[in-house]
């Protein structure tokens, strides 16, 4: 489990990285495919296999088991194209061979395989030796695929509620694991226990003897506990998580699941403190577990500990790795603004270079209800805007991966579409409310996007396909870092950066990851409070409370982890304990309004 790069490309969207594995894997760059949108990867799969001229047969929606074939073949396509690129480069016919060259000097400095190329070449190129060497040294980066956990709809045929495999993150798990990948599933978004289980039908999750497991687990969470919790809770199964993917709660891309207060440091040095515990804690479990169902028990099992969200400087990445022992530090949104790694049309990538802070928010726009990191005037919301002025709000939904909520349906219903705002306004005209309150409760209603499509369309736009279902509105869901990237890059360009070989950040004032993660909690925080000032029950005032001194604790330590650092952030360091300061004042303020909250018995 040795990486070649000490970063990972991590999912993006549901577009931004359909395809990544296909341009970066062959590098030695692990990345991340999402798994939501099977309508997608089969269009993809499509323009793919003429591209190559391979045969294709289309999977239409009429096919039994339609969404999980459609996932296996486009991740085998995928896999096949990855595996072709990476032959041929490891196929050196010249001595101006360039592959191996970019390659090789894209690693970090100082790593193995780098210093052995080095000494191997220094005194001219012979061919065979090195490409002796290529073929024994050089790995592929992973292919691996996302699934989030509580997208996993319901689904019929000929009204008939299907069982619950078809269920649409039950069909990608089957999709993944019926693939000839060797790889990892991503599993995000939080617990579904059904889901879990079902994974224990699959053979390729269970270690061998020797500890090899073809189908591997990430868990992606934000706490200790919640580790704990699901590790042992698929050991139980006899499964083996062989990474934990620690995520900043809001500042990062996407949808961010906001801990209750618990801030990243704090997280990651509870995992660097209980990594052993963890490791003995799960693997009693697993073993146990592995002899009740006849199976081979390995001697030992390993796993990866690995961060993401808001990393932007080379001194960040190599801070997170050394004092938190980490393996692997994912860096997100500064790839969107990289066409050689991640797929945004052209218009969404020049309003992507050219977005400051005030275009980068946290909105509610999600139909899933979790607060979602957008982009101001991005064509998706210039779309729904227009169909709001028409009065006629919501989408007209055409894919339904989201259409979760049943308030109006058994089936269910995406909050985003038509359907439900036009029932939802419906219900809340016959509440005949005070204007004031009224409006508020409407724009609440029409706020909510078609993400599940939006941020799958920048794919079909940048690759020219048809988009006559999904219209040409484009989400996109970059972190508030994107702020301090101003152009558009190469790989070779973004990893130097990352590396420390160069600096793409012109400017002078991007706060230190752990600050700006710690200002958005704070600005979230006092937005909860306005929400619940009209009035809020006494759960509502503990969870704030809770929210308040678990953010107060991690200011504590951070500082008492600046006070006493040496050889990291020494330029920033005064300014960071400014900002530490300011904010514990600040919160101290809010703890006193929390408090006075008029709660309702």
């Amino acid at each position: 489990m040795t990486n070649t790069h000490t970063f990972h490309i991590p999912v993006m969207g549901i577009g931004f990285t359909v395809d990544t594995p296909f341009k970066v894997a062959h590098l030695g760059i692990d990345s991340v495919i999402s798994l939501v949108d099977d309508i997608l990867l089969e269009k993809l799969r499509k323009m793919y296999s003429e591209k190559f001229e391979l045969p294709y047969h289309e999977i239409s929606d009429k096919v039994e088991d339609f969404r999980a074939k459609r996932i296996t073949s486009y991740l085998n396509l995928i896999s096949d194209l990855a595996e072709k690129k990476f032959q041929t480069l490891k196929n050196i016919a010249s001595k101006a061979n360039s592959d191996v060259a970019a390659y090789v000097n894209m690693l970090p400095d100082g790593s193995r395989l780098k210093e052995e190329f080095k000494k191997l070449t220094s005194k001219g190129i012979d061919l065979s030796e090195v490409k002796n060497w290529v073929s024994k040294n050089l790995t592929m980066g992973a292919i691996d695929v996302n699934i989030m956990t509580k997208v996993d709809k319901d689904n019929y045929k000929n009204k008939e509620k299907l069982p619950v495999e078809f269920n649409d993150a039950h069909a990608a798990l089957r999709g993944f694991a019926q693939s000839k990948l060797e790889s990892s599933v991503v599993l995000s978004a939080g617990m579904n226990p059904r889901l879990y289980s079902y994974m224990a039908q699959f053979e390729d999750f269970f270690p061998d003897e020797n500890g090899n497991i073809k189908k591997r687990i990430i868990l992606k969470v934000s706490d200790y506990r919640s580790a704990l919790i699901q590790g042992r809770f698929l050991a139980k199964k006899g499964l083996w998580v062989s990474e934990y993917r620690i995520e900043s709660g809001l500042n990062c891309g996407g949808h961010a699941f906001a801990t209750d207060g618990f801030l990243l440091g704090p997280v990651l040095n509870e995992f660097k403190e209980n990594r052993v515990q963890l490791q003995n804690t799960v693997f009693e479990v697993l073993k146990q577990e592995l002899s009740n169902q006849n199976r081979a028990v390995p001697e030992k099992l390993s796993f990866k500990v690995t961060a993401q969200g808001g990393v932007g400087t080379h001194e960040e990445h190599e801070f997170l790795l050394k004092h938190y022992n980490l393996d692997s530090v994912g860096w997100g949104s500064p790839f969107l603004l990289v066409p050689e790694a991640t797929t945004v049309d052209a218009e969404t990538l020049s309003k992507l270079a050219k977005a400051n802070e005030e275009d980068l928010y946290l909105s509610d726009i999600s139909p899933l209800g979790v607060p979602f990191n957008n982009l101001k005037g991005n064509t998706k919301d210039v779309e729904k805007q227009k169909l709001i002025d028409k009065n006629r709000p919501g989408s007209s939904c055409p894919k339904k991966f989201v259409a979760l909520n049943k308030e109006f349906k058994e089936t269910g219903i995406c909050t985003a579409s038509r359907e439900y705002q036009h029932l939802k306004i419906k219900e809340l005209d016959a509440m005949q409310l005070p204007l004031n309150e009224y409006n508020t409760r409407y724009n609440k209603i029409i706020d909510k996007s078609c993400t599940c499509v939006g941020l799958g369309t920048s794919a079909l736009l940048a690759y020219n396909l048809d988009t006559k279902i999904e219209g040409n509105g484009v989400s996109v869901c970059p972190g508030p870092n994107m702020a301090y990237y101003s152009e558009v890059m190469s790989l070779a360009k973004i990893t130097d950066h990352i590396y420390g070989r160069e600096n793409v950040i012109v400017r002078h004032d991007r706060p230190n990851l752990f600050i700006k993660e710690l200002n958005i909690y704070v600005d979230y925080l006092k937005k909860k409070l306005d929400e619940f000032k009209t009035a809020a029950n006494a759960k509502e005032q503990k969870y704030l409370i809770t929210f308040t001194n678990n953010l107060r604790q991690g200011i504590g330590y951070y500082q008492g982890l600046f006070y006493g650092l040496k050889g990291y952030f020494s330029k920033n360091q005064e300014v960071i304990l400014s900002e530490l300061q300011r904010n514990d004042k600040e919160l101290t303020g809010v703890l006193i309004d929390i408090e006075g909250l008029q709660v309702e018995a």
